[in-house]
């Protein structure tokens, strides 16, 4: 950065945990996650359960793009199940609520409680998200969503590194502009979508177009 060379700090497991499941929500949030945690010879596996993104064009064009990045290092990549029946079942009575509320929570603790479960199942002793990095999240609400997940679990951990800081945030616009990433222009969810076009159309901007922009 600043036309010096970038020094990364060794990261290591939370209490000596061995194998991390990541938790990957899109490419450009996981990008730089992802480099960190190779850069530090970290043992993962990125597990992309995400029933909230909508529609299914949207969903593909976010998984697609993290695969061809995991495939590109060699890392492990988990599909799990679109049940976006179960999600919208879930939102019921949420549909108003504001981003960062509690349809955010409920959506983090279906996405983390899974992410949990399968580690459990398949010989993983901690747990993280790349959802903390975007500065559009709220962090203490996504650790606690998480550390809650890993306590329904014996001897799992979830990870609360901070991945904004040291410069992460300005290194994820970065991977994703080496990369050329679909850049999503809303969180994910139908009501995301609903209300950054109310927005948008409300400044005098276009609707969103899926599929259309990518970082530069």
């Amino acid at each position: 950065m600043d036309g010096k060379e970038f020094k990364r700090e060794k990261l290591e497991l939370p209490n000596e945990g061995k194998k991390l499941l990541l938790h990957s929500c899109c490419a450009p949030c996981s990008g730089e996650v992802m480099e960190a945690l190779i850069a530090s010879d970290i043992d993962f596996t990125i597990y992309f359960y995400n029933p909230n993104i909508h529609p299914r064009k949207e969903y593909d064009l976010r998984k697609d793009e993290n695969i061809r990045f995991a495939e590109k290092h060699n890392i492990p990549f988990i599909d799990a199940d679109y049940d976006v029946d179960h999600w919208f079942e879930l939102a019921k009575g949420m549909e108003q609520e504001p981003e960062r509320g509690i349809r955010c929570t409920m959506c983090f603790d279906m996405r983390f409680e899974k992410t949990a479960e399968y580690a459990a199942k398949n010989g993983f002793d901690v747990i993280s998200s790349s959802l903390g990095i975007s500065r559009w999240k709220n962090m203490e609400q996504i650790n606690d969503c998480g550390l809650r997940a890993a306590s329904r679990h014996e001897g799992m951990e979830y990870w609360t590194f901070n991945w904004r800081k040291k410069g992460g945030s300005a290194r994820m616009l970065e991977v994703s502009k080496k990369e050329k990433f679909y850049m999503q222009e809303y969180c994910g969810c139908a009501y995301s979508l609903r209300d950054t076009n109310h927005w948008r159309l409300k400044n005098g901007r276009d609707r969103i177009e899926l599929g259309k922009n990518y970082y530069e």
